[in-house]
């Protein structure tokens, strides 16, 4: 078998005798898109201090890695699909390669920014190229339980992040969170062109560019809004991107029912299955991301863990992401993909709940369950999700059905930090509030410390940091004045204690209180989904019943339906 791997798996004419080492090269590329993500959580205290970046600052250097990302993968995923998937994603590599390079030697916020949005346009052409490369390497047969491993790393990368992001921060800048990325995209690279076949559409034909477009404009014009509108008011600009969104929707959808070769057929959402594979996979991650938003923040914060620590604190997320996708192998066959989703979301539900019971005395311990049943019930719906989803494409479209796939899961990512976070800070802010009131606390002081829970933080040190001044005052005055110095550092430190209780306090309910909120929302959902997805899935129809222009049918992806 030579090195590099140059026939086109389309024309193999048994299965590709490589392709569980290809399924790693396209599990460490997943991996890499979803790490750039959540490693920037525990490296943002370091980052905002480095670079003095304000609150907005540092949404949008945290966010401006997704609105490209979400809005683009549908597009790019028509592109690979028609003109090679391991292309499309061996550029995306090296697109995030170069980001990583940028962003370990930027400077300012302006920069970062910039860079973590090249950042995620090259994610947006590695997401999809993963799906639709696994989907076309690996036999009928095999299919399901590749997407299982697909779907546990995806779970798995969520927490992997931060524990890496706080092994290099021990003893390096933030700045090596973007480097790190360099090798590893290197050696995806080069194991890419050695274990991953090439792959694209037999028949694409032409590509809906038109709807392409329209779908980047609302999309990405939604997920401006989602983070515009919670993080920084509904003004002018969150409005405008409301109606752009809306519009540009009915446009797309218009498009879309009227072209001959559409980029998505959108018809597909009136199947039951595949639109409650969708809604399950979008509510499940907003979710998952807005609890992973605001844990590690508590854990430190308010338990105060370093980076390190708290990666290491959310490995029970991680190890019952395993456990679950490990279930679904043997589970799905004998129940279906509706009954594992629909249990899947009726456990994390139950997770959200048990941290409603979060207050100022929870430890860690007071976590690990929680955090170990969400992983567990990640587990068990993702790949079952995936399996429908992606069974409703034909070979022509597997890109654009990784795409949808993974829009899905970044609206949803996208939702739960902007929604749940927002609810977190506005009940924060007022927690904090209540909890000084009466207090002597200047009103600038306050004002600040409501911002964040680590601007809180920052208001208890400068407290503590006057009240030693104070006492080093003291010990260089006069007796008469020493005492007045003395008896000023007290108080002042009895107010750096006071402050930082009732920041914890105050962000601890915050947690409790947005838990219940996820809760509600994904509880809500689940009865949704459990209506929809009951039963078989549809199969993907025959050509001769696809229209005017049939496209050339791969078998659906293995499903409860098609075993």
């Amino acid at each position: 078998m030579p090195l590099f791997v140059n026939e086109p798996v389309e024309r193999l004419s048994r299965p590709y005798a490589r392709r569980w080492w290809a399924l790693l090269v396209l599990c460490l590329s997943l991996m890499i898109s979803v790490m750039a993500n959540t490693a920037l959580t525990v490296a943002a205290p370091a980052m905002t201090r480095d670079l003095d970046l304000s609150s907005s600052d540092l949404q949008w250097v945290i966010d401006a890695y997704t609105v490209p990302y979400a809005a683009l993968m549908l597009l790019l995923g028509a592109i690979g699909d028609k003109y090679g998937r391991r292309g499309s994603l061996v550029l995306g590599l090296l697109i995030m390669a170069a980001g990583g390079v940028a962003g370990a030697f930027a400077d300012t916020s302006v920069q970062v920014i910039v860079v973590r949005a090249v950042m995620g346009f090259g994610a947006a052409m590695i997401m999809p190229a993963t799906l639709s490369l696994l989907a076309a390497t690996f036999p009928r047969e095999e299919r399901a339980k590749a997407i299982t491993i697909w779907a546990a790393t995806s779970g798995l990368s969520i927490a992997a992040g931060p524990l890496i992001a706080g092994v290099l921060l021990k003893g390096n800048g933030w700045g090596s969170t973007f480097l790190i990325n360099v090798p590893v995209c290197v050696v995806a690279v080069l194991a890419a062109y050695v274990l991953v076949p090439p792959s694209k559409a037999g028949d694409r034909g032409r590509i809906d560019y038109g709807g392409g477009v329209l779908s980047v404009i609302w999309s990405g014009a939604l997920i401006y809004m989602i983070i515009d509108g919670p993080h920084f008011g509904w003004g002018a600009s969150a409005f405008t991107a409301a109606g752009i969104a809306g519009l540009g929707l009915l446009l797309f959808v218009g498009w879309e029912l009227r072209h001959p070769r559409p980029i998505l057929d959108v018809r597909k959402f009136a199947q039951r299955a595949f639109a409650g594979a969708n809604l399950a996979i979008a509510v499940f991650f907003l979710a998952v991301f807005g609890v992973f938003y605001y844990l590690t923040q508590h854990f430190q914060f308010v338990l105060d863990h370093d980076p390190l620590e708290t990666g290491i604190r959310m490995l029970p997320l991680a190890l019952g992401v395993f456990l679950g996708a490990a279930a679904t192998g043997a589970l799905t066959p004998r129940l279906g993909p509706g009954v594992m989703v629909t249990v899947g979301m009726v456990g994390g539900t139950t997770a959200l709940a048990l941290l409603v019971g979060v207050d100022a005395s929870s430890t860690y311990a007071d976590f690990v369950a929680p955090l170990a049943l969400l992983g567990v019930s990640l587990g068990l719906a993702v790949s079952p999700c995936t399996d429908t989803i992606m069974g409703a494409f034909p070979e022509s479209e597997l890109g654009v059905g990784g795409a949808v796939n993974d829009t899905s899961l970044e609206l949803g990512g996208s939702l739960g930090i902007a929604v749940l976070g927002s609810a977190l800070a506005s009940s924060y802010a007022a927690n904090l509030t209540d909890a000084t009131e009466g207090r002597d606390v200047p009103p600038e002081a306050l004002e600040a410390a409501t911002d964040s829970v680590a601007a809180g933080n920052a208001v208890a040190q400068s407290f503590d940091e006057k009240a030693r001044q104070l006492a080093e005052q003291a010990a260089q005055a006069s007796p008469e004045d020493a005492a007045a110095l003395e008896r000023q550092a007290a108080e002042v430190a009895r107010g750096s204690v006071q402050m930082a209780d009732a920041v914890g306090s105050a962000f601890s309910d915050a947690v409790s209180r947005t838990s219940l909120i996820g809760a509600v929302v994904l509880g809500a959902a689940t009865l949704v989904v459990a209506v929809l997805m009951r039963g078989k899935p549809a199969r993907p129809r025959p050509p001769e019943q696809q229209g005017p222009h049939p496209e050339p049918q791969r078998p659906a992806v293995a499903t409860g339906a098609g075993r």
